[in-house]
């Protein structure tokens, strides 16, 4: 599982995922019911995406989205 810390992050993956599938920008976005160009900007730009969009692509990639509890820091920590 891939902890995500930034949507930069997150359009990375999103791009390497396609890209193993052996999908084109331009299959997806009209999966999606996007132009190519529309879908190249979001992957350059995933700050842009919104929740909606990126539940579909997620799963458009046979990916899914999950939230969880953070887990509790170390006792151990200098801090």
């Amino acid at each position: 599982m891939l902890k995500l810390n930034s949507p930069q992050q997150a359009g990375q993956i999103l791009v390497t995922r396609r890209k193993a599938l052996r999908l084109s920008q331009a299959a997806v976005a009209a999966r999606l019911g996007l132009s190519q160009n529309r879908l190249s900007e979001l992957e350059a730009n995933p700050d842009r995406l919104n929740l909606d969009r990126l539940l579909a692509l997620a799963s458009l990639l046979g990916l899914e989205l999950v939230l969880q509890e953070k887990t509790s820091p170390s006792s151990e920590s200098e801090w």
